[in-house]
């Protein structure tokens, strides 16, 4: 179990990790104190990726509410990260050259993961759950969470500590936008059984909550409204579980806007979705 007020087990492990980074810590907001050991600082980033990568601690985790938290300890110990890593030359086709703390992890058979050849880069601090299928070519960025059995397909990007949860399907080209600062910023989150259309957007802070289903080309963000017709009521930011969103457009206001017969992009939510109906199901119906 994970405490969700700091992000880490709840058995104790890594609380003393937590407070290293916290704001008044050693590795603070204002960087390292003075009296800091760097084999210490390094030993604690090294800490932290690896229990990014096995899902002990994570950037953000929703508590009994319902609320997604994010931590901000974790976020400050990646951007140790990079602070404090070496700009180097990484063994990577064709060359790369990036931060030394936080190249990319080596996935391998123990991980439980298909990793499909042809370009995907997973981040060292970046945890692909047992049952993960990755096509290429994808990124997958420092702090990011990706839960069991989750599908993600060719072109996605799941952007630092983004949060996807068990049996996701992230269809091509869909884009999880990463936030490290500000460092208490809620990252993008797509929770359980939810399908993402292909080219779907996801940034700011927006959340997808649980067996929502939203149609090819859907962008959010945190201050996006979404129409609910189903309800009759506005979603600031964030989509109601089990909810079928395809992209929508209102008029736009004004005399100009009324000449040319504008309007703007509005996401709209047409149908709910039961736990029996199969998400390809459900959509092809919404949008006939």
């Amino acid at each position: 179990m994970t405490d969700s007020s700091t992000g880490t087990p709840s058995d104790g492990r890594h609380g003393a990790l937590a407070r290293f980074f916290a704001e008044d810590g050693p590795a603070g907001s204002t960087g390292p104190s003075a009296g800091t050991d760097r084999a210490e600082l390094l030993a604690r980033v090294e800490e932290l990726l690896r229990a990014l990568e096995d899902g002990s601690v994570r950037a953000a985790t929703r508590d009994e509410e319902g609320t997604w938290q994010a931590h901000a300890w974790v976020k400050r110990g990646i951007l140790a990260a990079f602070r404090h890593g070496e700009t180097v030359e990484l063994d990577w086709p064709g060359g790369a050259v990036d931060r030394s703390l936080v190249p990319a992890r080596r996935i391998g058979l123990g991980d439980g993961v298909r990793l499909v050849p042809g370009g995907t880069s997973v981040r060292r601090g970046a945890h692909l759950a047992a049952g993960v299928v990755v096509m290429p070519p994808s990124y997958v960025n420092v702090g990011a969470h990706v839960g069991p059995g989750s599908m993600v397909d060719s072109h996605v990007l799941v952007g630092s500590c983004a949060q996807v949860g068990e049996r996701v399907h992230l269809s091509t080209a869909v884009q999880l936008g990463g936030v490290l600062e500000p460092v208490g910023a809620t990252p993008v989150v797509v929770e359980d059984d939810v399908f993402v259309g292909a080219q779907c957007g996801l940034y700011e802070g927006a959340v997808v909550r649980r067996g929502a289903v939203l149609a090819p080309g859907v962008v959010l963000t945190s201050g996006t409204t979404v129409y609910d017709l189903v309800e009759q009521r506005e979603h600031r930011g964030e989509v109601p579980e089990g909810a079928v969103v395809v992209p929508g457009s209102r008029p736009a206001r004004g005399d100009y806007a009324d000449v040319l017969g504008l309007s703007l992009y509005a996401p709209v939510v047409v149908k709910y979705r039961d736990a029996s109906t199969d998400a390809a199901t459900v959509l092809e119906d919404a949008l006939r």
